[in-house]
């Protein structure tokens, strides 16, 4: 795989998507290495790109281990499972971006003894496969998790577009469309939150035109 490629082409995209929303916005791109070797990891960071994402904790404790030597910022991304909880503080990573409800968040602060960076998952298209919280309680549950819970230091939400069709259709763009401008509202009502996680390989564009100032990225990059 020509990784150097890939990473100009998708970067050349973010910042085509970026300087139209607002040449001032800043976009970071998070590298979603779940279905990559450790050595795929090793030459996009030779490329350049410093943040990557894993999807399980096992996964997150055994590439970041392989590969302890380069300066990497590690993010987990899937759902945690309680019996995971100790080993995902354990590996300390940069963000937890799937904080998807209260009693996730209590049971962190449970068995926390340093602070974790999170993002508050929301369902914002209240699809049943999708985890997270539903919009209409995510303010609440948001500040009540920043009142009760210390060691949880949250920075924003996270979302993930409606699930497309097996074609494209116009009808998904609007729901994209539709879901991103519902999402950016409501990250402007959380209180001193600064990360929107939103948008990927399919959808970032349309991500980054509704105010997303972080993308996840794996099958652009890593595919193929």
């Amino acid at each position: 795989m020509d990784f150097a490629k890939r990473l100009d082409h998708l970067i050349k995209r973010i910042e085509k998507a970026r300087l139209s929303y607002n040449r001032h916005h800043i976009v970071q791109l998070i590298a979603v290495s779940k279905y990559a070797t450790a050595e795929q990891v090793r030459a996009l960071y030779a490329c350049g790109q410093r943040a990557f994402a894993e999807n399980k904790v096992q996964d997150l404790q055994a590439k970041s281990n392989t590969l302890q030597a380069l300066p990497l910022e590690w993010h987990m991304l899937g759902n945690l499972q309680r019996n995971k909880i100790n080993k995902l503080l354990a590996l300390k990573p940069f963000l937890f971006h799937a904080l998807d409800s209260l009693e996730l968040a209590q049971a962190i602060e449970a068995r926390s003894i340093s602070t974790l960076n999170a993002l508050l998952q929301v369902n914002i298209s209240k699809e049943s496969a999708k985890s997270g919280v539903i919009p209409e309680q995510a303010l609440e549950i948001y500040t009540h998790i920043r009142q009760t819970c210390p060691h949880i230091r949250l920075k924003g939400m996270m979302v993930i577009g409606p699930t497309p069709p097996p074609t494209p259709s116009h009808h998904h763009t609007q729901a994209l469309e539709r879901a991103f401008g519902q999402a950016k509202d409501l990250f402007d009502t959380l209180p001193q939150a600064s990360i929107l996680s939103m948008g990927m390989s399919a959808d970032f564009e349309c991500a980054i035109a509704y105010g997303a100032n972080m993308v996840r990225i794996g099958h652009a990059l890593f595919a193929g």
